[in-house]
């Protein structure tokens, strides 16, 4: 048997397609979380999130079929834990922040420690670039829209917990490949509960919350973090890297055609930097995205 050209594997459509998906989708279950917030909160939505979404993971990928060794463990733990971290920074943020500014603030961790890990002097542009694109983002900038200094500082730290997702995302798959995201799934779903619990209460068995909090799990939680697990164990890192700089347009776009949002010119530059950074660093990076490796 022929071994497979690394050209042929670099364009196969269904990692690429199943990535695409991922960030449509966690981008349109994001608007659904958002008017879950007046009712049960940020911290009571994304544990709705997390658990139902963990549900339909474990239904659908049945991981106990496939234990973890001992080596692998520990990976799986800090990335369910990462995961938790990750949700409950990013829809504090959310709760706060526009939708497009949310996505691109966290997307500057894994861009920036991408970008940092390389040493080649050419690099330090794209760092300029995005540090630039924050900087438009920060609240300090006078804008006719000003940003709340809280929120952007919430979702800059949801970016640093991205960053550390996509290297556990990569090592646990390397051994459990897809059942990775319903063992760590499951794990970010017990550690949110308290969190939940002690914001919304009973509000969050109410049918009517269910329902939405249904769609809220399926679009932002099970359906992305699968597709994703698909892309990270089947994708070259440099293309993994190319097309999530996408991302924080594809946030901006939905938090406008759902949620109204609309940004300031000087929101959209920062936007606009961001994605350009995060292109130029995966055209440019060995890696584009940190590596377990």
């Amino acid at each position: 048997m022929t071994s497979t050209p690394v050209a042929s594997r670099e364009a196969a459509p269904l990692p690429v397609a199943a990535l695409m998906g991922a960030m449509v989708s966690i981008q349109i279950g994001a608007t659904f979380a958002k008017g879950l917030f007046p009712l049960i909160g940020a911290q009571g939505t994304t544990t709705l999130r997390l658990v139902i979404g963990a549900l339909m993971l474990i239904a659908v990928l049945r991981p106990w079929q496939m234990r973890p060794s001992r080596a692998t463990l520990p990976w799986l733990v800090a990335y369910g834990v990462t995961l938790c971290a990750l949700n409950l920074l990013f829809y504090a943020a959310l709760a706060r922040i526009p939708l497009g500014v949310a996505v691109a603030l966290e997307f500057s961790g894994p861009l920036l420690v991408a970008t940092l890990t390389s040493r080649r002097a050419s690099d330090f542009a794209w760092i300029a670039l995005a540090v630039a694109g924050i900087l438009l983002l920060s609240p300090f900038v006078h804008s006719l829209a000003p940003l709340d200094p809280i929120g952007v500082m919430l979702a800059l730290a949801a970016g640093g917990f991205w960053a550390l997702y996509i290297v556990l995302a990569q090592k646990g798959g390397a051994e459990l490949g897809t059942r990775t995201t319903a063992y760590g799934m499951a794990i970010a779903a017990v550690l949110v509960l308290p969190f939940g619990v002690a914001q919304a209460g009973t509000a969050l068995l109410a049918p009517s919350i269910l329902v939405s909090a249904l769609l809220v799990g399926l679009f932002s939680s099970a359906l992305p973090f699968f597709l994703e697990m698909v892309a990270l164990t089947r994708m070259p890192a440099r293309i993994y890297g190319t097309l999530t700089c996408l991302e924080p347009g594809l946030g901006a776009l939905a938090g406008f055609l759902f949620l109204h949002e609309s940004l300031t010119v000087t929101q959209l530059g920062g936007i606009a930097a961001v994605i350009a950074a995060a292109f130029g660093t995966a055209i440019t990076s060995k890696p584009p995205v940190p590596s377990p490796e």
